[in-house]
């Protein structure tokens, strides 16, 4: 695959002065991680992204992202994805295609197409937008290749990269000391993950993964599942050596709530150390900053949580700063029918640590 992020800076220097003379400041953004976690923050990011005219959605933004990259975990083996890895010998699609959809320039027919589920036949289960990216792979014969393409067919707001295009599957050493091979597995036990290793141990990442990594003014971190779209990314070789290596601001976006199986009773410090943990060989802290909600949750969404043993996460702040890092809190959270990250906050607050620093 060839290629850089998409540089939008002939129009964005059109916008880029207010009052004839102030320039508006740009960043370089890398986000890292997987599942809906990934997905939601691009969201936010998206809205500082200027479409193809050069032009920001809300011309009041102070800063805006030039360059916004989004690295995507590809070891997902269930559903819909890993049907069709089973079948094509392809990476797995599900988690590109979210972050596809949020970046899409209109998250409207042609992104709703992409999430379509067929609901009967032997079609049944699959998306739209997760056999489309089978058959570019097929016809390309890169994964890579075949995710470049639907981008420019959405029209994203941003370059997607799978983490590695290899073939990679996972295996987890659990706390009775057996080993459950494959992601579906791994999340479906009921014993402690101890530690994640990946196969081959040496896969690479794509060039344009390292170079925007090097190049970036913030990258960042979650949230998302501590062990299978978080830590997965840096099993895959130079990343944290990337990360730890680079002059950006990173930025590590906790998690609202510990997870079944992967973080049950782990505190944000916690989360932080077994992170530290699997960057294997690189100098610490990989972050500068931890984005931790201290907001109240709703005594019907605790509820509901309560059910699958999950609980808010601990913000142990003064352990998080002896790790290296600095805490930075305040309500992150967005309530519906389940949690989520509230997006356009926490770009927000990642943002303007980045311009701090590069100011």
């Amino acid at each position: 695959m060839s290629g850089t992020p998409p540089n939008r800076s002939s129009g964005q220097h059109r916008r880029a002065e207010l009052d004839g003379s102030v320039r508006i400041p740009d960043l370089r953004v890398v986000a890292i991680g997987g599942g809906t976690g990934l997905s939601t923050l691009l969201r936010g990011f998206k809205r500082f992204v200027p479409n193809l005219a050069g032009e920001l959605s809300d011309p009041d933004l102070r800063c805006y992202i030039s360059q916004l990259a989004a690295v995507v975990t590809v070891t997902d083996d269930g559903g819909s994805s890993g049907r069709l890895r089973e079948d094509f010998k392809m990476l797995p699609p599900g988690d590109v295609r979210n972050c596809m959809v949020a970046l899409s320039e209109d998250e409207d027919l042609l992104a709703q197409l992409f999430q379509f589920r067929f609901n009967q036949g032997e079609l049944e289960g699959h998306s739209f937008g997760n056999l489309f990216v089978a058959a570019l792979t097929s016809i390309t014969g890169d994964f890579a290749q075949a995710v470049q393409m639907s981008s420019q067919i959405l029209a994203t707001r941003g370059y997607i990269f799978p983490a590695t295009n290899q073939n990679v599957t996972l295996s987890a050493y659990m706390d009775d000391g057996s080993i459950v091979h494959g992601e579906t597995n791994i999340t479906a036990s009921l014993r402690r993950i101890v530690e994640l290793t990946m196969d081959p141990p040496n896969a690479q990442p794509l060039p344009e993964t390292l170079e925007a990594i090097a190049c970036a003014d913030l990258v960042t971190l979650g949230p998302g599942s501590l062990y299978t779209s978080l830590i997965t990314n840096l099993l895959v070789r130079s990343i944290p050596e990337a990360l730890a290596a680079t002059r950006a601001t990173r930025v590590f976006v906790c998690n609202l709530m510990t997870q079944a199986n992967e973080s049950i009773g782990l505190t944000a410090s916690q989360h932080i150390s077994r992170i530290n943990q699997h960057a294997h060989g690189v100098n610490l802290p990989l972050f500068d900053y931890a984005l931790i909600n201290t907001a109240p949750i709703s005594p019907e969404l605790l509820e509901k949580y309560a059910l699958e043993g999950q609980t808010p996460i601990e913000p142990d702040l003064d352990a998080i700063r002896i790790l290296g890092v600095q805490p930075i809190t305040g309500k992150f959270l967005h309530e519906g029918d389940v949690l989520r990250h509230d997006h356009d906050k926490v770009a927000d607050v990642a943002l303007q640590l980045a311009l701090h620093r590069k100011r």
